[in-house]
């Protein structure tokens, strides 16, 4: 049913409650994991064309590391596994990665932003994959972060 499931990464905690989800779900398909880490490119463009660069190069150093991590956890698993670092914003690109992929599963993390967070913030990634996704999305909430409604 899932041959290729994606886990987007943002190199934060919740990666590891993700995988403890998403894991089992590609074991059980024998799905070969793609984990992608996005260098916003809203973050590079807001540092300066002087700070650019540097920027740049450190978010995408934090993204080999990031995929590198799912890429471990997968391969302990017996999985097979596809990483990537990608530049761009981060739910457009997430969606564009897993239509030329042909993803057939995302399984993405949130971190239960409360609605104010999510005013303040640029938006929640995962809302917008959800919402713009034409392939099922598993959403793993942060345990640490769940606010009560």
């Amino acid at each position: 049913m899932y041959d290729d499931v994606l886990v987007p990464t943002d190199g934060s905690d919740t990666i590891a409650e993700t995988l403890t989800h998403g894991l089992p779900i590609a074991v059980a398909n024998d799905a070969t994991v793609h984990a992608l880490y996005v260098v916003d490119s809203r973050i590079t463009a807001a540092g300066g064309e002087e700070n650019s660069p540097s920027i740049e190069r450190s978010l995408e150093a934090d993204g080999r590391d990031a995929v590198t991590a799912v890429d471990e956890r997968a391969s302990a698993a017996g999985l097979e596994t596809v990483t990537e670092v990608r530049k761009g914003t981060p739910a457009k690109t997430i969606l564009e990665y897993a239509d030329e992929q042909d993803i057939d599963l995302v399984v993405i993390g949130t971190k239960g932003k409360s609605p104010r967070e999510k005013v303040t913030s640029l938006g929640s990634v995962s809302e917008r994959v959800v919402d713009n996704a034409s392939i099922p999305v598993f959403v793993v909430r942060d345990p640490d972060k769940t606010t009560a409604n």
